[in-house]
């Protein structure tokens, strides 16, 4: 897996996302890997995740409890509705419903405005900032869970890893070829040169036998 740190507040450590740049659901999911724990547990961790996706998400001014609940709620169900979307079955209904309620906080509409280059038709959401993010973070699952490819979500295939990706190409079994997969190969040539070792090792102690039996026969 690869190690992305960022900066939180002064004079707090710096948070390692070990995956970024997958599909916006799948960057949510991934802040919870199993060895790390919950990376956006506190809102430190996820102001942090935030200015990662700078540019994929509305900016947050200030992250708090409500931001945290927001989040972690649709965390939560889109990691049961995926579960099921990925193997083409039917989502859980309790998933459904929380991510339509996040959905259904802050709709969006389109706002009219009077700009330099005239009138402009821009979309906008009501709600609070919270109810904002995590309307937007549904929205991101809802479209990666109606999509075709779908079906195609891994998780990578390193033991010690549950970092999930959409792969563009059907061949890629790690998170990050040149982490998990590096270390994969690495082990798989440490397992072989292990058994050529044995292997030596058992032969050379048959030929001692060997001599050994010729010798006394002699």
């Amino acid at each position: 897996m690869t190690v992305n740190e960022t900066a939180t507040a002064a004079g707090t450590p710096a948070v390692a996302f070990p995956l970024l740049g997958e599909p916006l659901a799948l960057d949510l999911l991934n802040t919870r890997p199993a060895a790390a724990g919950d990376l956006i547990a506190g809102p430190a961790g996820l102001a942090a995740w935030l200015r990662e996706q700078s540019g994929r998400l509305t900016a947050v001014a200030e992250v708090g409890a409500a931001e945290l609940a927001a989040v972690h709620a649709v965390r939560e169900a889109a990691d049961g509705a995926l579960c099921a979307a990925v193997r083409g079955e039917r989502p859980p209904a309790g998933a459904l419903d929380a991510l339509n309620a996040a959905l259904a906080a802050a709709p969006v509409h389109r706002e009219l405005a009077w700009t330099e280059v005239g009138l402009t038709a821009e979309p906008a959401r009501a709600g609070t900032p919270a109810e904002r993010l995590g309307a937007e973070l549904a929205e991101a699952v809802a479209e990666l869970l109606t999509d075709p490819r779908v079906t195609s979500v891994r998780a990578c295939e390193a033991a010690d890893c549950v970092l999930l990706f959409l792969p563009a190409h059907p061949r890629r079994r790690w998170c990050v070829a040149s982490a998990c997969g590096n270390r994969a190969r690495v082990a798989r040539y440490y397992a072989r040169h292990k058994g050529d070792q044995a292997q030596t090792t058992t032969g050379t102690r048959a030929e001692k036998r060997s001599g050994t039996t010729s010798q006394t026969t002699a």
